[in-house]
């Protein structure tokens, strides 16, 4: 993969398979593509050379949205909106049809539900804008339910967990 026919490869002779069910992880130093990859994996960016398969049926643009609904990405960058708990874990769905129940499902997997439950308002509670009452940490487990909440085959965790200590980060992953 290059960004520009001008530019480098940023990516080189990447084969790999990945199986249903797999936990698999990216590690490299800034800058080695592990977040490229992400991107290509989703479909956000398609490949310079070679293709992406998904149970072996090439990924094009005519089939690209029927893989990404099985996705659902935990950002390094987190983007939370100016209102309650609640609807930034079933963000997009509208107020009147959220899931109450596999709300709070998601935030006990992302290991929020007691913190949420200890606040006044609870599900309720307001982040602010883009989280600002919230912990860098908090933030991550309210993205992290939010893509639990989705219920999606694919789970991408793109330093997800970095404002997680390690044992909340060991109960996530579970």
């Amino acid at each position: 993969f290059a960004y520009s026919k001008e530019s480098a490869l940023i990516l080189e002779n990447v084969n790999l398979s990945i199986a249903k069910g797999e936990q698999i992880g990216f590690m490299g130093v800034t800058g080695s593509g592990k977040s490229t990859l992400i991107d290509i994996i989703m479909g956000l960016l398609p490949p310079t050379n070679g293709e992406l398969t998904i149970d072996q049926k090439k990924l094009t643009r005519e089939n690209l949205r029927s893989w990404q609904v099985h996705i659902a990405h935990v950002p390094q960058n987190i983007y939370l909106s100016d209102s309650t708990i609640e609807e930034n874990i079933a963000f997009g769905v509208p107020v009147k049809e959220i899931d109450h129940l596999r709300v709070k499902e998601a935030a006990k997997q992302a290991q929020i539900s007691d913190m949420i439950d200890s606040s006044k308002d609870g599900y309720q509670t307001l982040v602010g804008e883009r989280g600002v009452r919230l912990s860098g940490g908090q933030r991550q487990r309210i993205s992290i339910a939010r893509a639990l909440y989705k219920k999606a085959d694919v789970l991408i965790f793109d330093e997800a967990t970095s404002a997680l200590d390690n044992e909340t980060e060991n109960e996530v992953m579970k």
